[in-house]
């Protein structure tokens, strides 16, 4: 590749220097590490067509990253070195932004909380909410279609997203950045792009949807004996509380332990521990003691059925913050404990319990050792089914070599239960051969149909999302 010739085509930023390139080769959880050719962090959408024309007349893979926060090694190069890194971190305008018809258009480098806080400077919401908002973007969070805490009431990016602009595979600007809420003329190119991974196209720009701000925000601490029991608590807060119930998130004291170890700031609200705990918020245009006093009247008739044993509930800010910093805190606090097996799966609700109880069983049967740490979005049905290392310890190695098999058993287990092995991190590298395994032919074969239609060359994001295979003499696998 000559350089000179790259940074012609483009205005913006092109790194070359391998100092300049390393925070772009690996991932956030430092498991995977690649090479590239070089850096791109182009200027504009129309740069960074320009970009994707050269690297398609030169045979070079493109890979596409917005904050490189994902969990799935989606946006780092191979190790062969024989692609570029199309960093979106200089498309970072808000473009637009319509209070009336409840729109706010980004660019795709724009961070998940400069978008809430725009919204905010116009008294609306964008409800997105995801541990890394402050260095996460758009286009990345589009790309993998993120979920995050709110998916109950507001639903994952895909529901939250109205229109596109997207540099396809050949280098041409596909402008659908439509604030429609209705829109019937055809095949949804926008959704062919969202959860793509940067397989298709690169993302350069949203029509993103905003909502009311919420006059009251309540949040609750329930200690509750089971999932089971969890379960049933749900059922009754969605019929009384119906679209005021904004999450409703299931911990174990597994979790609970870990952040009162890591998190100095953590202190539990309950006295007592409980095997499980449930954290629930609701929100709505009244004040906060009319919504208090809908949450408290949850509670109640639940204490009455026997499914809470104790519960805590916010009358502040403060509060509030301290009761989500416990859930959000959790991936932080398992992560400092050492190693871990991580498990991003989505299941139908109403399975949950029966699902944890079994899968749970045959884990600790076949690796006792292990400790589960089990927490997730009960309300949209999503687990992060993880394991951390034995509390007295256990060698790296050890621990290592269980991951696959602990995978094919947990994966196993969603599979005949109907659900999936990727909720909201997408499949990237981490996934997509266990992927291959659950997915009938006739799926993949869509799949592969989509992505030769749209990437004919194999240049876009390839070895990501689908297993490689040979379409010309330049592909290469990751």
């Amino acid at each position: 590749m000559n350089p000179d010739e790259l940074r012609a085509a483009f205005a913006g930023r092109l790194h070359t220097e391998p100092s300049e390139m390393a925070p772009f080769l690996t991932d956030w959880r430092r498991k995977w590490t690649g090479q590239a050719l070089a850096v791109a962090q182009p200027d504009s959408a129309a740069d960074v067509a320009a970009v994707v024309r050269w690297c398609l007349a030169a045979g070079v893979a493109i890979v596409p990253q917005g904050g490189n926060t994902g969990l799935s090694g989606g946006a780092t190069p191979a190790a062969h070195g024989r692609a570029i890194v199309l960093s979106t971190a200089r498309l970072n305008r808000v473009r637009a932004i319509d209070p009336v018809g409840q729109t706010i258009t980004v660019e795709a480098g724009v961070t998940l909380q400069q978008v809430q806080e725009a919204a905010q400077g116009v008294d609306r919401l964008f409800p997105l909410s995801l541990a890394a908002q402050g260095s996460c973007t758009i286009g990345g969070n589009l790309a993998t279609n993120a979920g995050g805490v709110q998916v109950l009431r507001f639903g994952n990016a895909r529901e939250l997203c109205l229109g596109l602009e997207v540099v396809t595979a050949e280098g041409e600007l596909w402008d659908g950045l439509r604030a429609l809420r209705k829109d019937n003329t055809g095949y949804d190119l926008r959704d062919l792009f969202i959860g793509s991974e940067g397989t298709l196209g690169v993302i350069t720009a949203a029509v993103l949807k905003l909502f009311p701000r919420p006059a009251a925000q309540v949040a609750a601490f329930v200690a509750v004996a089971s999932p089971d029991d969890a379960l049933q608590l749900l059922s009754r807060a969605q019929a009384r509380l119906g679209a005021s119930l904004t999450a409703f998130e299931l911990l174990s004291e597994t979790c609970l332990q870990l952040v009162e170890r890591h998190v100095s700031a953590a202190r539990r609200p309950l006295a007592q521990a409980s095997p499980w705990y449930v954290l629930m918020e609701a929100s709505a245009a009244d004040d906060d003691a009319a919504l208090g006093a809908q949450v408290e009247a949850v509670l109640e008739a639940a204490f009455e059925a026997g499914l809470a044993i104790d519960a805590a509930v916010s009358t502040s800010l403060a509060q509030f913050r301290s009761l989500w910093a416990l859930r959000e805190d959790i991936s932080e606090s398992q992560g400092a404990e050492g190693p871990t097996i991580k498990h991003d799966i989505a299941l139908p609700i109403a399975r949950i319990p029966d699902f944890i109880a079994t899968t749970l069983a045959e884990v600790e049967r076949q690796w006792p050792a292990l400790r589960p740490v089990v927490f997730g979005h009960l309300g949209d049905g999503n687990l992060h089914f993880n394991f951390s290392p034995p509390a007295a310890g256990m060698p790296a190695h050890e621990f290592t070599a269980l991951e696959r098999p602990v995978n094919q058993r947990v994966h196993d287990a969603v599979h005949a239960a109907a659900g999936s092995i990727s909720a909201e991190h997408g499949l990237g590298l981490l996934r997509r051969d266990e992927a291959a395994r659950y997915k009938s032919p006739v799926e993949l074969r869509l799949m592969r149909a989509v992505k030769a239609a749209l990437d004919p060359m194999n240049l876009m994001n390839p070895g990501k999302l689908l297993a490689p295979v040979p379409i010309h003499d330049t592909e290469t696998s990751s």
